[in-house]
């Protein structure tokens, strides 16, 4: 019998078990995550707090600035998905287009460490600033350009046998994004101020390496859907190609709104939480370590949702993917107007200690000035928000891969992190629409958070036709002809 061209399978097996390669894959994920989790965690403080010259001179960012250069680097790295989804599909293949893009994650987080060199390397070199500008352009291009190609990679090793574990791996998916997020949310803010940039950006470096290592190992073990060459601009640009995508356009640009809102807790929440009394549980948080609360609460949801909340809604009425979407809007809009609330909470408690100071009322004055507001607001913000995100971006994970053609699954999986992008470079552009002489906004206070949860009030409204017209097509890669186990 002639040996087969590929020397890997490319094709699923006609079984009803769980895929060889998934725990490969949901290892790499979480690893990868740690890095890039790490690194965004502690961005929008490095560039107010830490940023030097490489003369030892201050540079920091104003926040607006840091706003800015935060949320261009996110929309960056969910630009990029385009090219590494038509890569994968047409040319290199998705593990082909995800060993070698990981390796160029790897040298921008190496970058993003070498900021902390002594000061005469750094006059040798790039300035801090270029080192910074050199490392988020390479983890954009790195991650961008593998975040649709592992996520459609995952739902290639599936058939119709298995497809009824589908849901349950993009549940697990994203357990492991959280998984990751959580211990780096925690570790590299304390990392940074205990150890320097250095430490802070080189550890997350090292789990991309960690998880590059993990995907390779994998490579017997997973289904290789082969590129499809230049019949995959055919493919792509024919009426079934095309008439899926369009399908998807108004859905993924009401998602962006969502992304939007979501994203600005490693900005604007990371600075509304400086402002507010951080003692919970005995601790005393550093502002960037909030954000933690977000991965953890999702790898309680995951479960309570997908065995409690999902099966008691289910038997009162079909709980569609678009309908958990739709309900995902209108929490994150309800997210929002909590931390309108805590920022009006914290605009008083700065007018009340400005007159304190001026001995007019000193009824809380000095220390216990800063004790209010708690962050517990913020907190019940991020208790809604996290739950928006499992009904939102779970649920499009799976759906986008559902209802993408088999020639063009990488694409349509980068499609929708393309809403991610947009979302971020609107809240960027917000900020530079807005900014004054002086570098700061001026949509200030509870203006600010009343402004995007409006935004997303208007999504949720527009998003109810988009439920009704939508008529979903399931696509799933074809199995090999062997019997069923």
């Amino acid at each position: 019998m002639a040996s087969s061209p590929h020397p890997y399978r490319t094709q699923p097996a006609a079984t009803t078990r769980m895929p060889p390669g998934i725990p490969f894959i949901v290892g790499n994920e979480a690893a990868e995550r740690f890095s890039f989790y790490g690194m965004k965690t502690i961005l929008v403080v490095f560039m107010t707090q830490y940023l030097f010259s490489a003369t030892g001179q201050p540079d920091f960012m104003t926040e607006t600035e840091s706003r800015e250069w935060m949320h261009l680097f996110v929309a960056s790295a969910y630009l990029f998905p385009l090219l590494g989804g038509i890569v994968a599909d047409a040319f290199l293949g998705k593990y082909l287009t995800i060993l070698l893009l990981s390796l160029v994650y790897c040298v921008g987080h190496l970058c993003l460490a070498l900021m902390d060199l002594p000061g005469p390397l750094l006059e040798a070199t790039l300035s801090p600033r270029g080192w910074l500008l050199a490392g988020l352009a390479l983890i954009a291009i790195g991650s961008g350009g593998i975040k649709p190609c592992v996520s459609a990679h995952v739902g290639d090793q599936f058939g119709q046998s298995n497809k009824h574990l589908l849901e349950k791996v993009f549940g697990w998916f994203y357990f492991a994004i959280n998984f990751g997020s959580f211990f780096s949310t925690l570790l590299t803010p304390w990392l940074l101020q205990k150890a320097g940039a250095g430490w802070a950006f080189g550890v997350p470096g090292i789990l991309m390496a960690v998880a590059t290592l993990v995907f390779w190992l994998g490579r017997h073990r997973f289904v290789h859907v082969p590129p499809r060459g230049l019949t995959y601009f055919r493919e792509t640009f024919s009426p079934e190609g095309l008439g899926a995508i369009g399908r998807l356009i108004p859905l993924y640009l009401l998602v962006a709104v969502f992304w939007s809102l979501f994203d600005q807790s490693g900005g604007a929440w990371v600075q509304q939480a400086a402002r507010m009394d951080r003692r919970f549980l005995g601790i005393e948080w550093l502002e960037s370590q909030i954000q933690a609360v977000n991965p953890l609460l999702v790898l309680l949801f995951i479960p309570l949702f997908g065995f409690v909340i999902y099966p008691a809604v289910g038997r009162l009425l079909d709980f569609t993917p678009l309908r958990r979407i739709l309900v995902g809007f209108a929490l994150a809009t309800a997210a929002f107007a909590i931390s309108a609330y805590a920022e009006r909470l914290i605009d008083a408690e700065a007018v009340r200690q400005a007159v304190a100071q001026t001995g007019q009322a000193a009824e809380r004055a000095g220390a216990d000035a800063a004790r209010w507001p708690s962050v517990g607001w913020q907190l019940l913000a991020y208790l809604v928000i996290t739950a928006a995100e499992v009904l939102v971006s779970i649920t499009c994970l799976e759906f986008s891969y559902t209802q993408a053609p088999p020639q063009m699954k990488s694409l349509v999986m980068s499609l929708y992190l393309l809403s991610i992008s947009l979302g971020n470079l609107f809240t960027a552009a917000v900020n530079m629409a807005t900014r004054d002489a002086a570098g700061n906004s001026t949509l200030t206070g509870e203006r600010y958070y009343w402004f995007f949860a409006g935004c997303m009030a208007v999504a949720t409204v527009l998003m109810v036709p988009v439920l009704a017209w939508y008529r979903p097509r399931e696509y799933l890669q074809r199995e090999a002809e062997e019997a069923v186990t």
